[in-house]
């Protein structure tokens, strides 16, 4: 009843919705969280003698486990997918397998990298 747009709601301005998958039908899938490849914006930029391969972000692949609708388990490969609050996602063709989808992030909702360089 008080859902926004319902006659009984309250006046309010609502920002958005967040919509929760039930934990007890959910489904358990990898989700790989990419990230900069390198820690500087220009790697070649050699300081102190170091290379490019010294400049690789160590972080720049972590992998999770997720819980998605079970909907989703029937994504084909390329298919896209917002998570709440965590950024956008696609079915990856390759290593996913019917009924069981790996997803790859494509696009964070937060940035991470600005604040880094806000830092300095």
């Amino acid at each position: 009843d008080t859902r926004s747009g319902s006659e009984t709601a309250p006046p309010r301005k609502v920002k958005g919705t967040i919509h929760w998958a039930n934990a007890t039908d959910s489904l358990e899938v990898p989700v790989r969280l990419y990230d900069r490849l390198f820690l500087t914006e220009n790697p070649e930029s050699a300081e102190d003698g170091k290379t490019f391969l010294d400049n690789l972000n160590p972080d720049s692949l972590e992998t999770i486990t997720a819980f998605v609708e079970p909907s989703v388990a029937d994504a084909g490969g390329g298919d896209k997918f917002q998570f709440e609050r965590t950024g956008y996602f696609c079915v990856d063709s390759k290593d996913s397998a019917p009924g069981k989808p790996v997803f790859n992030r494509i696009v964070p909702l937060r940035d991470s990298w600005a604040k880094m360089q806000a830092k300095k």
